[in-house]
Order: structure tokens, then C-alpha cells, then sequence
């Protein structure tokens, strides 16, 4: 039987052995499902965890415990990181939203069905091999960085990382995103947490003055579902219509979120055309990989990423118009 562990603070949280339930949108399913056991260790007592808060040279920590409709409707993250709260906004369904946490969503579990399903014993669940890799792979990868071959879930960790946000773990040491997610050779973890580490908050620069940003996702229905190919982008342009600025981040394509710096530079410098966007979006297939499955996710991120960029670059808002196949 399951022991249910009410931390107060961090360091009841560091001494516990278990898995850590914030909002418990996934954890209460892969309980349920047997995929995973023993401890749970609720923080919902843990202070200091729930805020969102400006500091006097503008930059924003995110409390772990914040919840994502929260993030999705504060004014400030509107005004000055309009990708984050723009991509929050589209994820899963309002309910959900009203219940999980942005601590939860970076740490969420890979969403596989080989992993989720308890007759599977895959390199997560403290196997030695990837049984979709000679299965059923259709949702799988187009960049083969490890052995584990189903993408990153996290749509927040995405975007995160093309605003090079840095986390907080037990309230003192930060991590990248980077850090946080590893280069995708590990195969048994999703993050690079130690057990018993506590994410405590999310840490944003300062803003950009004059960004445009947008989140796109291609996905196989209108909503509530996870993104074949999704992608974030950030702009600043200049007065004479030249792009000064760009951050391009991609997900649903490797077993973490990539950032796409070849793309970046393909626009930094250049006027804000189709042609400029047309001829960037391109090289974000470069170095792709696909499985025998997943070959149809290719031409899916030139046009994701196409399109992001451009509704970024028009200022275009709002989930309306995702590419549903």
C-alpha cells in the first residue's frame, strides 16, 4: 500500500522517498494504471510556492505551484513574455489547466504507451531496451538523439527554453533548461533531477523590449490533444523592418525540447519577408533523422515552424488556426 507523505517544507521534501504530487493530473493516472508505485509525497503545504513575482529590473519568478491558467492570464507575462503565456494557454483542456502546476508540466513523464502501459518494461521503467523502437512508433521521433525514441512532452519546457529561463531547485541552485533536460542520451530519465530534489520556481530574464512571439502546434485534433510537431518563436524587428533578434524552439521532434539556432541565424540580420522566413524555416530540418514511422513529421516542421515565425512576426495571438490533421 501506498504511503501518502504530507511534506511542510523542502527539506521534508529532500528526505522523502517518492514521487512528488503538485497538482496531480498525471501522477493520479500512471497510480491508477500501475505505472508507478510505492510513495507519494504531496507538497501542497510546502510555502512560498505559489506566486507569481516581478523584481524591480522586471524579470519574473514563477512559483512551482502556480497553477497554468494562472500563468496563461496574467497581464504581465501577456505583455512582456507573450510566448509563454500564449503556448500555457493552449495546453489540454480548462479544467486541467485550473489544476496542474507549472513545476508539474516540466517534470511530466514521458507520454509513450509502451511506458504507460504495466505489461512494458522499457528503459524508464528501469528496462534495457525501447520496445516502440521495433513497434509502434507513429508519434516518435524525427531526431534519434538516444535510445528512447518518444518526443519530450513538455510544451512548457519548450518554450522555456527558447526564453533561456533558468529553474530553482530546494529554493537555492538553478539549473538551464538544458541542465534541467540533459542532451537526450539517457534513456531512464526525463529529467536530470536527483530524487528527492524539489523544483521550487522558474526564473525569467528580464524582458526583451519590442518582442513579438507566437506558439504553434500541428496536432491530429482540434484540442486537448499533444502536438505532432509544435514550435515557439521570438522576434524583435527593427525600423527598418530588419529582424534583430530571433529564438527558435521546436518539441514533439526529439526526446527533448531543441532549440534551433541554425534557423535563428538564418534571420538575425535579414529583412522580415516571406522569402527571409520561407528560406529559415527550411533548415529546420537539417540533421533530421526520422524513423520508418515518422517521416510524415518532416515536411510537419518546416510548415510548424514556418508558421510560427510568421505569427510572430504579425503579432498574431490566441490558439486559432492550430493545424489540426
Amino acid at each position: 500500500m501506498n504511503n501518502l507523505i504530507m511534506a511542510s517544507n523542502i527539506a521534508e521534501v529532500n528526505n522523502s522517498h517518492g514521487e512528488i504530487r503538485a497538482g496531480g493530473t498525471d501522477l493520479s493516472d500512471r497510480y491508477r494504471f500501475g505505472v508507478s508505485v510505492g510513495d507519494i509525497v504531496d507538497i501542497s503545504r510546502v510555502p512560498g510556492l505559489e506566486d507569481i513575482s516581478t523584481q524591480a529590473d522586471g524579470s519574473v519568478k514563477i512559483g512551482a505551484k502556480v497553477k497554468l491558467g494562472a500563468v496563461a492570464s496574467d497581464t504581465y507575462l501577456i505583455a512582456h513574455y507573450p510566448g509563454i503565456a500564449m503556448a500555457v494557454g493552449t495546453l489540454a483542456t480548462p479544467q486541467i489547466r485550473c489544476m496542474a502546476t507549472m513545476g508539474g508540466v516540466l517534470l511530466q513523464r514521458n507520454r509513450c504507451w509502451y511506458f504507460r502501459h504495466p505489461a512494458f518494461n522499457c528503459f524508464k521503467k528501469g528496462g534495457d531496451n525501447c520496445p516502440a523502437r521495433d513497434g509502434d512508433h507513429r508519434f516518435g521521433v524525427i531526431f534519434d538523439l538516444g535510445p528512447c525514441l518518444f518526443p519530450h512532452p513538455s510544451t512548457v519546457g519548450m518554450v522555456l527554453l527558447g526564453y533561456e529561463a533558468q529553474v530553482e531547485i530546494n529554493g537555492e541552485r538553478l539549473m538551464t533548461i538544458p541542465e534541467l533536460y540533459g542532451d537526450g542520451s539517457d534513456p531512464g530519465h526525463d529529467h536530470q533531477l536527483q530524487p528527492g530534489d524539489l523544483l521550487t520556481g522558474i526564473l525569467l530574464s528580464a524582458p526583451v523590449p519590442d518582442e513579438r512571439a507566437s506558439y504553434f502546434r500541428s496536432m491530429s485534433r482540434a484540442e486537448a490533444e499533444w502536438a505532432l510537431v509544435e514550435a515557439g518563436a521570438r522576434l524583435v524587428v527593427n525600423a527598418a523592418d530588419q529582424i534583430a533578434m530571433a529564438r527558435v524552439v521546436v518539441g514533439g521532434v526529439a526526446n527533448v525540447p531543441l532549440r534551433l539556432p541554425h534557423v535563428e541565424e538564418a534571420l538575425i540580420g535579414q529583412p522580415a519577408t516571406e522569402a527571409t522566413f520561407a528560406q529559415a524555416a527550411a533548415l529546420a530540418n537539417e540533421g533530421v533523422t526520422p524513423l520508418p514511422q515518422t517521416g510524415y513529421k518532416v515536411p510537419l516542421l518546416y510548415g510548424t515552424v514556418l508558421e510560427t515565425i510568421v505569427r510572430a512576426y504579425k503579432r498574431v495571438w490566441g490558439s486559432e488556426g492550430q493545424n489540426s490533421l
